[in-house]
């Protein structure tokens, strides 16, 4: 019997497929090859079902390790003394546990156990074979992701175990497995390799070239581990400071996030995404979309997003990236009013696939076909999330480890609630992404071809990023840079600690191994004591992150010893924030700084010593009473490996500040807003990054940042005036060093729609350029801004250009130019 359901999807199938032909008139986001189209038809003719199945699954590096029990083979119920001795005899651990009296307590079994671990971990990193022959040879998984015991790889390891993976692949399947990573911030699961500044760094320093060497070198040093594809850029928008992921993008404004997301595409692919060449990878645009403003502010939550903010920020940086030639997107984890993403017909596959005419691949994250069932309850069963999700758009489903998605997903397409159109499209979407890597040419690399990894010339790049991200927020008497000779008291938790100056995705997933991981790098004290010397440090942290413990959690305070060690400096470098953390542990239920640090500080600031604070922290925590006691205050936000050092090198004064705030520092707990606001959330003076004398309501605006010189603007012109929505403004500004240091400016360029028929923002960032100059130098900065970008979403989802003013301020240059048309889009691409 046809049901009412069957006839229904029947519509939807056909509608489908009229919509495919229609978006023929949208010209392809990436070319296309007809070479590799003709390649993939080829294979498509001879691939069975499961074998097109097994190419939609992503599974764990955890799945195909292998594991050793040690006590396999030994009855539980009759688990005698000398077994114990004879495991321990095997183990070379015999000298180490005294079992004389027999049997040893559960503790002492434990400890066993762990040593017996301790050993096994030292052989490293092992494949189990038969379970690559089903994981492989049986079930033909076209996929493998993440890191090998949950801590970063040697190159030469990474080479290992992805050629014995590809050999089974070639063998069992000739397709070529693609096995990704989350290389967020430069080649953070390799060891050795060069990490870069997060994110939220790269979007502070507001330089284009800084993000594309960033994601080229992270490229060149994943291919040497023979990792074809990175789980990277992050454009998510960090909007929200309780967020716990607002550190991976590059801050709260869609502009800026368009500009590098895009940036670090071409870094990654290189420019020509139908041919990533040896040295290039494939980038993998997260997190499709809307997931940095959950109305909890907790991780994986649901956001309840308009049609029009949707559309106009946080699709803006998915739509150039892909536009730039992205060749994969992850799929947001959580939902928006009510309707889970990975759920989400209408975004996943009509918004991106359809109307961008993309031919990219879409992968979910970790295990969300899943929760569509155990979490979100749109679903009885994972059957039925699969079904749900496959329809929607997904091609990939990183499952991560339960192979019967294979099993589910064939019984759907035998029995036609997955048509097999929806299959081929995604199979082929797969195949095509691996050609246009070559991976069926070259399935791994030599590591010995890629010579510059982990090369000081990549470091320089790294310290460079790192020292133009750092924000100075205040200098008080010009007390930075410190003066030489002086004695400093270096002191926080933050001070001497790898761990925090990387943050998540470092090493391991919670950044816990960094410590020791990262030890040829310098912490903040190592480096301040390189650069000022070791008798001018005095070290007394004062608070301490408990070890091992949760990444909010500090061991009790020793603050009058810190306070002691005040009497015999000059100066206090108080370095405060966040231990690191990631995705949903990073949750919070308080945005104030820690009460320890805020007694630390207030104790340390009551010496007289001066005192300088350094904020390392992944998001804002609330200091407004604290802000006061200092004489300067440093944002270094997550650095990197290299952070100490730039952090040094600044504050002698052997560089010069250039960072802005990528996001809006806020004052109190319940005044949490961006620097797009409405009209009527009526802030207090905040005219922007340029009045720097304004009596604010946030801690810190947008674009706020000093500098040790300073810069006066002058002459904003525009070269029409009036203009119609195809038409291209091209501004220029003068900005002249007026001090007496070199320095480098992020010259930003703000519009105001004056009248408009739903409510404007307040401003929002449309261009920026980076420009060093001398003492005394004076340059002319260009900056154009399409007339369509200043068009908004209307109440009834379209896109308009409305007639009327804008207010364009650069500095504090301001001029006013006119639409003289009003033009409507239906989508803009």
């Amino acid at each position: 019997m046809i049901t009412m359901k069957r006839i229904l999807f029947s519509l939807v199938a056909a509608g489908t497929m009229l919509a495919a032909s229609a978006q023929n008139a949208v010209k392809p986001a990436i070319p296309e090859d007809q070479n590799i189209e003709q390649k993939v038809d080829a294979l498509m003719k001879k691939m069975t079902l499961d074998e097109k199945i097994g190419q939609m699954t992503e599974l764990s590096i955890d799945v195909i390790a292998k594991r050793t029990n040690p006590f396999a083979g030994i009855d539980p119920q009759n688990f005698k003394v000398d077994d114990l001795k004879n495991i321990l005899k095997k183990y070379q651990l015999e000298k180490q546990f005294d079992l004389s009296a027999g049997m040893p307590s559960k503790e002492v079994m434990m400890n066993i156990y762990q040593a017996i671990q301790a050993v096994e971990s030292r052989k490293g990193f092992q494949l189990d074979e038969a379970m690559l022959d089903k994981v492989i040879g049986k079930y033909k998984v076209g996929s493998i992701l993440n890191v090998p015991a949950g801590v970063a790889q040697s190159k030469e390891k990474w080479e290992e175990i992805i050629r014995k993976i590809q050999e089974k692949s070639m063998k069992e399947i000739g397709i070529p497995c693609i096995y990704g990573v989350d290389q967020i911030h430069g080649t953070t699961y390799t060891l050795g390799g060069t990490f870069f500044p997060q994110g939220i760094n790269m979007g502070a320093a507001f330089n284009r070239t800084l993000v594309r060497e960033e994601a080229r070198i992270s490229a060149y040093e994943t291919k040497a581990g023979s990792i074809p594809w990175t789980y990277a850029p992050v454009i998510d928008l960090g909007r929200d400071p309780r967020w716990p992921r607002m550190w991976e993008n590059y801050g709260e404004d869609a502009y800026v996030n368009a500009q590098m997301g895009r940036e670090a595409v071409l870094g990654f692919q290189g420019n020509d995404p139908n041919h990533i060449g040896k040295e290039h990878i494939a980038a993998c645009l997260k997190h499709y979309m809307g997931y940095g403003v959950p109305v909890s502010g907790k991780d994986r939550t649901p956001s309840s997003i308009t049609v029009q903010d949707m559309r106009e920020k946080h699709f803006a940086p998915f739509l150039e990236a892909i536009k730039a030639g992205a060749l994969s997107v992850m799929v947001n984890s959580a939902m928006n009013n009510g309707l889970p993403f990975h759920a989400n017909y209408e975004l996943l596959t009509k918004c991106l696939k359809k109307d961008l005419n993309w031919d990219g691949v879409v992968v979910t994250d970790w295990a969300d076909i899943d929760n569509l069932y155990k979490r979100d309850k749109i679903a009885a069963n994972k059957k039925e999330a699969i079904k749900i999700a496959i329809n929607a758009g997904i091609d990939m489903s990183m499952d991560p480890y339960d192979v019967n998605f294979c099993t589910d997903l064939k019984e759907l397409a035998q029995e036609g609630e997955v048509p097999m159109s929806r299959i081929d499209d995604a199979v082929r979407r797969i195949l095509r992404m691996k050609y246009r890597l070559g991976l069926f040419d070259t399935p791994d690399y030599k590591h010995q071809d890629f010579p510059l990894f982990g090369s000081e010339q990549h470091a320089a790049v790294a310290l460079q990023a790192a020292e133009e991200s750092l924000v100075l927020l205040k200098n008080t008497d010009h007390i930075l840079p410190l003066a030489s000779g002086k004695k400093l008291l270096i002191t926080g938790p933050n001070a001497n600690s790898m761990r925090t100056l990387n943050g998540g995705w470092s090493y391991s997933w919670q950044g816990d191994k960094a410590d020791e991981c990262a030890t040829a790098y310098n912490t903040i004290l190592e480096a301040f004591t390189n650069k000022f010397g070791a008798g001018n440090i005095v070290y007394v942290p004062g608070v301490t992150y408990k070890q091992g413990g949760a990444y909010w959690e500090e061991n009790t305070p020793e603050i009058e010893k810190a306070v002691a060690a005040a009497a015999n400096v000059d100066y206090i470098v108080a370095c405060i924030g966040e231990n690191s953390y990631c995705e949903t542990p990073g949750n919070l239920t308080d945005l104030s700084l820690s009460e320890n640090q805020i007694n630390l500080v207030k104790a340390l600031a009551a010496t007289g010593k001066p005192v300088i604070l350094v904020l390392n922290e992944g998001r804002p925590r609330i200091m407004n009473e604290i802000e006061p006691l200092a004489k300067a205050v440093v944002n270094i936000m997550l650095p990197g490996n290299y952070g100490g050092d730039a952090l040094a090198n600044l504050l002698a004064g052997d560089a010069n500040f250039s960072g802005k705030m990528p996001y809006t520092y806020p004052k109190y707990i319940n005044s949490l807003v961006t620097y797009d606001y409405k009209p009527c959330e009526n802030m207090e003076k905040m005219q922007g990054a340029y009045d720097y004398d304004a009596v604010m309501s946030v801690q810190w605006a947008f674009g706020y940042g000093l500098s040790y010189t300073t810069f006066a603007y002058s002459n904003l012109k525009v070269d029409k005036s009036r203009f119609t929505s195809g038409d291209l403004l091209t501004f220029t500004v003068d900005v002249r060093n007026t001090g007496t240091r070199a320095g480098k400016e992020s010259v930003l360029l703000f519009s105001s729609d004056l009248v408009a028929s739903l409510t404007p923002d307040n401003r929002r960032l449309r261009a920026f350029e980076k420009v060093n100059l001398e003492p005394g130098e004076s340059k002319t900065v260009t900056l154009k801004v399409k007339a369509s970008d200043l068009a908004f979403v209307g109440y009834d989802g379209k896109w308009i250009l409305e007639k009327g003013d804008f207010r364009i301020q650069v500095g504090d240059q301001i001029l006013d130019v006119t639409s003289v048309e009003t033009k409507k889009w239906k989508f803009l691409i």
